[in-house]
């Protein structure tokens, strides 16, 4: 979770790793924690990114977390509670990563992988995994709404990428390839240009798929 404040109120908020960048300060929250305000009455407006903890792999690629960012949150004097999502843990299924928030508003964890059923759903969807077991095709789990993208949909023996924040995991018709996960979103809130959540890439018997562009595993 990263939060941007004008200069002009620099000493009237602490909390997370701080940097500066031109007129901004700026908060990152890579665990959870508490950004406190402090001063008097309204002090402005803040821009965030929150991110949620992507999905575990299974054998289909994890979802990314959700990719939640605007401008213009009035803030006020008092603390509020960043909680900062996991990632989830690769397994058969793999597990969904954990939910992030500031502000009241919260990012969906990502989608866990999966070894020969649907996608499941998240921040953004997980692929699909092993789609020829028992002639099924199967499509990849959803993302949430305005926070990242469905998983890829599996035909063949091999898996599907998961969601990006950017785009939707690759499906996969070739056997021996995985699906690529689906690439996430550039930032500049901290000051220089940042490509996050990214999706995982689908596995297979032969070669696994790419992960997506914003730290989408392999």
């Amino acid at each position: 979770s990263l939060t941007n404040l004008p200069s002009a109120v620099f000493t009237t908020a602490t909390g997370g790793t701080i940097s500066y960048d031109g007129d901004y300060k700026v908060h990152t929250f890579n665990t959870s924690g508490s950004f406190q305000v402090t001063g008097v009455g309204d002090i402005g407006t803040v821009e965030y990114l929150i991110i949620a903890g992507g999905g575990g792999g299974g054998s289909g690629g994890g979802g990314a977390g959700g990719y939640l960012t605007a401008s213009n949150l009035a803030v006020t004097v008092q603390t509020y509670t960043v909680t900062v999502g996991a990632g989830g843990v690769k397994g058969n299924p793999g597990t969904d990563g954990g939910d992030s928030s500031f502000g009241g508003f919260t990012a969906d964890g990502g989608g866990g992988g999966v070894w020969s059923t649907a996608g499941r759903d998240g921040g953004s969807g997980s692929g699909a995994g092993y789609g020829s077991v028992g002639g099924a095709v199967l499509a990849g789990g959803s993302g949430t709404a305005g926070q990242g993208n469905a998983g890829g949909t599996s035909t063949v023996y091999s898996t599907a990428g998961g969601g990006g924040a950017g785009e939707v995991g690759g499906s996969t018709t070739n056997g021996s390839i995985g699906g690529k996960g689906g690439d996430g979103l550039a930032s500049s809130i901290t000051g220089w240009s940042v490509t996050r959540a990214g999706g995982g890439g689908g596995g297979s018997s032969g070669t696994d798929g790419q992960g997506g562009l914003g730290g989408g595993g392999q």
